[in-house]
């Protein structure tokens, strides 16, 4: 066997390893914390000493006013701008379509597969959201919510009504970062990301099996994309053509401009 090592030398004298089969393939056979194995053959094993159960050191980034929050949407127009999702592409479409009116608001209609898509600024408290609509994602009931969302991760929310999407929004808030399934009062699934909202401090066959929950939990709901968080997450990637949402509204990425929802 073929086996090269790395190091990351410790002023105790305990080091950090890992070891692989071949650099042919990169394939990892052994890893090693502070002088411990603590995965081999592509699993994990128990850890033990303090060096491995240190608490990651990031703040809070839940910084989100929930007394003022709502999704509400005035009617101003006869069309809005709409996202396109697109099943296993970081691409969406640029849609106009029209909106469906109640009661003097623009409202999510599952039966047309127009969602409704809010992305709250969740760092600085700055109190931004964006509202807007995203269709071919399948939702026919509840919603779903993360701070997942590259490259600013804010709290992003897809749903089919108001009421399950601040149900969500707020399950996220109160496990200080996470993915949330929800529908009306009631939290169907739910992963917390404790640090920083992004990553999980459990075991990987905990996070593994919470996430694989979240999906059969989405897909319940009438999702229709194989990993609809995937799919939310990079619905507010500002980079990628051709209409995102952000906290400051919608980004039209081929003419790189905030552009309003409302189409005069």
């Amino acid at each position: 066997m073929a086996c090269t090592t790395a190091a990351r030398w410790r002023p105790a004298g305990v080091a950090d390893l890992i070891v692989f089969e071949s650099l042919a393939d990169f394939r990892v056979k052994r890893v090693y914390r502070a002088g411990q194995v603590v995965a081999e053959d592509g699993r994990m094993l128990p850890w033990s000493g303090s060096a491995m159960q240190r608490q990651p050191r990031v703040r809070s980034s839940m910084n989100v006013d929930w007394d003022t929050l709502d999704f509400a949407i005035p009617a101003a127009g006869r069309a809005v701008r709409v996202i396109g999702a697109i099943e296993d592409q970081l691409i969406t479409e640029h849609l106009i379509e029209p909106p469906t009116l109640r009661d003097g608001l623009a409202v999510a209609d599952p039966a047309r597969d127009l969602l409704k898509m809010a992305v709250i600024e969740r760092h600085q408290h700055s109190g931004h959201v964006g509202k807007g609509f995203i269709k071919r994602f399948g939702l026919t009931r509840g919603a779903l919510a993360g701070t997942v969302a590259h490259d600013h991760h804010n709290l992003v929310v897809i749903g089919a009504d108001d009421r399950s999407m601040m149900t969500a929004a707020r399950a996220v808030g109160s496990m200080r970062g996470g993915l949330v399934v929800a529908e009306g009062d009631k939290v169907l699934a739910q992963l917390p990301l404790s640090v920083a909202g992004l990553m999980s401090d459990q075991p990987i066959e905990a996070v593994r099996g919470g996430y694989d929950d979240l999906l059969q939990a989405a897909h319940t709901l009438g999702a229709s994309m194989h990993d609809p968080f995937m799919a939310m997450s990079f619905s507010a990637l500002e980079v990628i053509p051709h209409l995102k949402l952000t906290d400051l509204g919608l980004v039209d990425v081929d003419e790189f401009k905030l552009v309003p929802l409302w189409v005069e």
